[in-house]
């Protein structure tokens, strides 16, 4: 219960950058909902909640960036309201909400938005607004100042409360590159980093809604890039072990060309290739050393990781981490009977 609250604590202090979970799964059923409305409700979200259903239930994963708030929702049915009297707090952030599971109905300025799975719309903390969640679904919310999103964007104002469908090449990139912050399990230790990522998320913002000629350009070069790059590791690390997988394939993928996303390695300092074979040495590394790949033949675990010429992983092994994969699955097999011996010697005391 006391690190329930410390979590909540953690969800509105500004100079916290890790990603902070809270959710109602660590309270007492009958807790929940009071819970729920006087910290959360009342402090982060500053509105009023009504479960639509007995078995309340909402998980958030929350982070604090310079000039940039992401929250990550996972929720039961309910209804949330964000009254008039709740907005005389001052904030006009500009929130971006992209529902990612379920559907779920927004209302606001006399309008009415429907979102389906990966929908977005923009609205502004500064009016009311009333968004009814039917079912079970999933959700982020990308909050931005007012002042950082009308700098960039040709109407800011007309943006608010229009439909915003899961098509739109930014707004896909910008949903990933959000998940992907708030999935990194570490936090951004430099406040260069920090401000960096965030201007990404910014670039991306100002794409979905309309940017001008001139952030466009600058958003183009930099937080597109930053996000197209980032994909391209992903997939590329998800399809590893695949030994078809190419340069191509990955453009193909995000829907750029082979030669754009090898520029966009070579500005991180590498190449597609180059980043590949790391990322398939790496992999057998970790294999070599797992306990239940102790009898696997080292063949198995190259072919298994994508490569298709044996020799060629050894020559590239050796190279990299300077031992044969022999020497470092003796070396991570001596470590595991060491640790057996320690905790037998442990027991019989």
């Amino acid at each position: 219960m006391a690190g329930a609250y410390r979590k909540l604590t953690r969800m509105t202090d500004p100079d916290s950058a890790a990603t902070v979970r809270y959710s109602t799964a660590d309270l007492p059923e009958n807790m929940r909902i009071a819970t729920w409305r006087e910290h959360y409700g009342h402090t982060v979200l500053r509105a009023h909640i009504e479960p639509n259903v007995d078995s309340f239930g909402v998980t958030l994963d929350l982070r604090n960036l310079p000039g940039l708030k992401l929250v990550w929702g996972k929720f039961t049915s309910a209804r949330i309201i964000r009254t008039r009297e709740m907005i005389a707090d001052g904030n006009d952030d500009l929130s971006l909400l992209v529902n990612q599971t379920g559907n779920v109905t927004v209302h606001a300025r006399g309008r009415e938005v429907t979102l389906c799975e990966n929908d977005a719309v923009l609205i502004s903390s500064g009016e009311a607004v009333v968004f009814d969640r039917r079912s079970f679904g999933e959700s982020i919310a990308i909050r931005i100042p007012h002042s950082m999103l009308s700098a960039v964007v040709v109407d800011i104002d007309d943006a608010i409360m229009h439909h915003i469908p899961r098509d739109t090449a930014a707004l896909k990139l910008l949903t990933s590159y959000s998940n992907t912050l708030l999935g990194e399990d570490h936090a951004m230790t430099t406040p260069a980093h920090r401000h960096r990522v965030a201007t990404h998320v910014h670039d991306l913002a100002a794409l979905t809604l309309g940017a001008t000629l001139e952030a466009a350009d600058v958003a183009n070069g930099r937080g597109m890039a930053a996000a197209r790059l980032r994909a391209a590791k992903i997939y590329t690390i998800e399809n590893i072990c695949s030994r078809e997988i190419s340069v191509g394939g990955v453009a193909s993928h995000l829907g750029v060309t082979p030669r754009y996303l090898q520029r966009l390695f070579e500005t991180d300092g590498t190449t597609f290739s180059a980043f590949l074979l790391g990322q398939r040495l790496a992999r057998a590394y970790r294999t070599l050393c797992e306990p239940q790949s102790l009898q696997k033949q080292v063949s198995t675990i190259a072919y298994d990781v994508g490569f298709g010429d044996l020799s060629y992983f050894n020559r590239c092994f050796r190279r990299l981490y300077g031992a044969t994969p022999m020497d470092i699955r003796e070396a991570a097999a001596k470590q595991q009977l060491e640790s057996f011996r320690i905790d037998a010697n442990r027991s019989s005391w």
